[in-house]
C-alpha cells in the first residue's frame, strides 16, 4: 500500500482530467463513425450518463478507501468534476439531439416521467457543487459551510443511480450493481471511525 501511495503522489491531478476525457473522445468518435449502434444519439446519451455515474461513484469511494489506507484525496475533486461534466453532457445530448430543443415537450417530460424528474434533480444538486469546487469558493464559504453544501453529493449520486435503474423497462445487472455500490458506499460513511487505542503506561 505504501508503494502504491508513493506512486499516486507522483501522479499529477491534470493527468486524471486527461484520462477522464478519453471516454468522451471515444464516444464522440463512435457516434460519428457509427460505432454506437443504429441509434447513435441514444447510445451517446446513455454512455455519457453512465460514465458520469462511474466518476461520481469513484469520488464517493475516496473516503472509504482512505480508511483502508489508500490516499486518493488529491483526486476527489477531479473525479467529482469529471462526473458532473459527463452528466451535464448527458443532459445536453438529451435536450438538443434527442428532444430537438422542443421546449414544450422537454417541459412535459420533466413533469410526467419520474426517471427524468429524478435525473434532473440529481443534476440540479450537482450544479452548486461544481460551482464551488475551487479553493477560492472554500475560502469564501468557510470550511463548515462548504462541507455542509458538499454533502449534497450524497443524495445527488444516489438520485443518479436511481435514475439509471428507472430508465430501463426492466432492471439490469449493471444498474443494480451501480445502485448497490452507491448504497454500500453511503452506508460505509455511517460507520464511525475507529479511534486508536490509548497508550498504556
Amino acid at each position: 500500500m505504501d508503494r502504491l501511495n508513493r506512486a499516486l503522489r507522483r501522479l499529477p491531478v491534470w493527468a486524471v482530467y486527461l484520462m477522464g476525457a478519453v471516454p468522451a473522445v471515444l464516444l464522440l468518435t463512435g457516434a460519428l463513425t457509427g460505432g454506437l449502434g443504429v441509434d447513435p444519439v441514444k447510445g451517446l446519451e446513455k454512455e455519457l450518463g453512465e460514465w458520469g455515474l462511474r466518476f461520481l461513484i469513484a469520488s464517493l469511494a475516496v473516503t472509504p478507501l482512505m480508511r483502508a489506507g489508500l490516499r486518493l484525496i488529491r483526486f476527489r475533486r477531479a473525479l467529482g468534476l469529471l462526473g458532473f461534466w459527463y452528466v451535464l453532457a448527458h443532459f445536453t445530448v438529451w435536450v438538443t439531439l434527442d428532444m430537438g430543443l422542443i421546449w414544450s415537450q422537454i417541459a412535459g417530460d420533466l413533469v410526467k416521467r419520474p426517471y427524468i424528474i429524478v435525473g434532473f434533480a440529481a443534476l440540479l444538486m450537482l450544479i452548486p457543487l461544481a460551482l464551488t469546487s475551487s479553493d477560492y469558493a472554500l475560502r469564501r464559504l468557510g470550511g463548515q459551510a462548504w462541507r455542509n453544501l458538499h454533502r449534497l453529493a450524497y443524495p445527488a449520486i444516489l438520485a443518479g443511480a436511481v435514475h439509471f435503474v428507472m430508465i430501463g423497462k426492466v432492471w439490469t445487472a449493471d444498474s443494480l450493481i451501480y445502485l448497490g455500490l452507491v448504497l454500500a458506499l453511503l452506508a460505509l460513511r455511517l460507520v464511525p471511525r475507529r479511534r486508536p487505542a490509548p497508550l498504556r503506561a
